[in-house]
């Protein structure tokens, strides 16, 4: 383990170097394009084996970034578990950096979620709402309900969750 984190330090290192432009001046002149290659994240995803817009919507996350952990045993359990309220559910549930991801989130919420680490546990998508991430396929002829991302927070003394909009596509 100790090695794999060397060598990710290391290309880590020679990315910088080679965004720099300091490549040259430190004597190693061109560096492959793989070096400054980001990892892919980790991203687990619980959903129901039959449900196809759950497929869409990882297919959607993989061409975002994410490398992708599929389990085929449903989300009502690991969403309990969770501390996510079933009125906040969606068909299928997902940890990614410490955080729930919930329903048919956008990649680039995802991604926000990430970058801003907000304390809370996660964002939703509640329900299934026609022209969302993995609910836009040719069967929906192009219709787009509006909807709301939301951020989960846990209210004060673990009284439950909250909840406010992180984002909006109208």
């Amino acid at each position: 383990m100790h090695t794999t984190n060397t060598r990710t330090s290391r290309r880590h290192a020679l990315g910088l170097l080679a965004a720099s432009g300091l490549a040259s001046l430190a004597g190693l002149g061109a560096l492959p394009a793989l070096a400054a290659a980001p990892a892919k994240t980790p991203m687990e995803v619980w959903k129901d084996p039959n449900c196809g817009c759950c497929k869409d919507w990882i297919v959607l996350m993989e061409k975002a970034g994410f490398a992708v952990t599929v389990h085929d045993s449903g989300n009502s359990a690991v969403r309990a578990k969770l501390g996510l309220p079933q009125n906040l559910g969606s068909c299928h549930t997902a940890l990614v950096g410490g955080y729930l991801v919930e329903g048919h989130v956008p990649a680039a919420d995802v991604f926000k979620l990430l970058k801003d680490k907000p304390k809370a546990l996660g964002i939703t998508v509640p329900g299934m709402p026609v022209g969302s991430p993995g609910m836009d396929g040719p069967e929906y002829g192009g219709r787009k309900d509006p909807f709301d991302v939301l951020l989960v927070t846990q209210n004060l003394m673990g009284s439950g969750v909250g909840t406010r909009v992180f984002s909006s596509y109208r």
